[in-house]
């Protein structure tokens, strides 16, 4: 076998292999040896057809394998040998394709762009700024707020009081479709708030307005796709007579609250939301530092970029954020979007920073484990809400998908670990310039 560089400029690489006729058919008899002892054939004995008879019966399609395990093995020597390792799938043609017949040499070109060396950077050199904020008495008393909203009750309205949306109305109802009462068309004593769309569109809002004691008609029709098929798309009456109507009213905010919520007293909760606050504030201090680190980083090194992942990486910002001032377009039935210089720029920095964070993670040993996979994946399937199952499996099957998720991971895992090696100084802040700080992530 003969491997020749025919080029080496910048980082593309491309080379010539010959395979040798006598190469090939000497692997091949290497295989025919192998597999003749396990080989039945009429009017032979197991183990004892002729060789000749075997490269008859099998040469052909040994052939086939015999040249693409060799070809694949002068590849994979010439990658260890020198140290190369590909930026994508190298390109393999095979010259003498068309005119090649047995008994012939192969001819295979191959080329592709390999990854550039990574330089050292001294990590300890780098100095970041964490801000710190802490949750105040009216933040927690704010979030107190919303929680007895969320946790409201209902006091009675003044007597003769009209309903409004948002209140709760408590009656007797009688449904009735084509003159007769209806199986589950009937309750007493019933609790409805109006606006929760709890009932056939329409029927809450023929309820606003009505006072205790009075008797309304609300006529509404069934949904064509109503599940019980002899219901859909049928009118119906249903006759109300009401016998509450309540306002909203927030919850107490006391001891009595907290326990709704899981905490011993109100102290206890209290200082629980003033935990979760400071870790949301916490996470988005978190990004405002990976976007400094990153910033640095990307002033700290310089190396040769392979243009195919830089095209890559260019066209996919680009049509992400086609879609993205067009969110009306779901498919992707639509004209080539070119990159511009604006998109070039932000691919050749992700695309440096994605080789310098992957260098770091290995020399680091950083791994995702089974575990971390396995929360990504049921975190994310939370988003299909019944088809939890059917979308963990699919991503088990699925390996581009797995790198997909395992990406971000990764690249968490050796940001943490390059905040361990720098030199963070907290910097204690208001929540406004935090968030203006995250506006401005935002802005760049």
């Amino acid at each position: 076998m003969q491997v020749t560089e025919t080029l080496n400029e910048g980082l593309k690489r491309g080379y010539s292999i010959t395979v040798t006729a006598a190469e090939l058919d000497a692997k091949v008899n290497d295989k025919l040896v192998e597999a003749q002892p396990e080989v039945e054939m009429k009017g032979f004995r197991k183990g004892k057809v002729p060789m000749a008879l075997l490269k008859k019966q099998f040469g052909q399609r040994l052939l086939g394998e015999s040249m693409q395990e060799v070809i694949d093995g002068a590849m994979n020597k010439h990658f260890e040998d020198s140290g190369d390792k590909p930026a994508m799938q190298p390109k393999v043609e095979m010259q003498n394709g068309e005119e090649w017949k047995e008994g012939d040499d192969v001819n295979v070109e191959i080329s592709y762009e390999a990854l550039p060396v990574i330089p050292e950077v001294d990590l300890k050199s780098i100095s970041l700024e964490k801000l710190v904020v802490k949750a105040d008495d009216a933040e927690v008393e704010e979030a107190l707020g919303n929680l007895a909203e969320t946790a409201q009750d209902f006091k009675a309205r003044r007597k003769g009081s009209k309903a409004k949306d948002g209140d709760q109305v408590v009656m007797d109802f009688v449904g009735v479709v084509d003159g007769e009462a209806f199986e589950g068309g009937s309750a007493e004593d019933f609790p409805l708030v109006l606006g929760s769309n709890q009932f056939i569109p329409g029927f809450e809002e023929q309820l606003v307005g009505v006072k205790v004691e009075e008797v309304k008609d609300c006529t509404v029709t069934f949904p064509e796709e109503y599940q019980a098929e002899h219901l859909a798309g049928k009118e119906a009456v249903f006759t109300c007579t009401i016998k509450e109507v309540k306002e909203p009213v927030a919850a107490e905010i006391n001891d009595e609250l907290a326990t709704k919520f899981g905490a011993e007293d109100l102290d206890g909760l209290k200082g629980q939301i003033s935990e979760r606050l400071e870790a949301e504030y916490g996470g988005a201090a978190r990004a405002v530092m990976k976007r400094a680190l990153l910033d640095q980083l990307d002033k700290l090194v310089s190396f040769d970029l392979p243009p195919s992942l830089v095209e890559a990486e260019a066209g996919q910002i680009a049509h992400q954020l086609w879609h993205d001032e067009n969110p009306d377009v779901q498919d992707h039935n639509h004209d080539t979007i070119e990159p511009t210089e604006e998109h070039t720029s932000l691919a050749e920095r992700r695309v440096r920073l994605g080789l310098l964070l992957a260098e770091l993670g290995q020399k680091a040993e950083v791994e995702v484990t089974d575990a971390e996979m396995s929360q990504a994946i049921m975190n994310q399937a939370r988003q299909y809400p019944g088809q939890e199952r059917q979308f963990f499996e699919f991503v088990q099957q699925n390996a581009q998908m797995q790198q997909q998720m395992r990406a971000p991971i990764f690249e968490d895992k050796v940001v943490d670990y390059v905040f361990e090696l720098a030199t963070v100084a907290d910097k204690e802040v208001s929540k406004d310039d935090l968030e203006k700080a995250i506006e401005a992530l935002d802005e760049e």
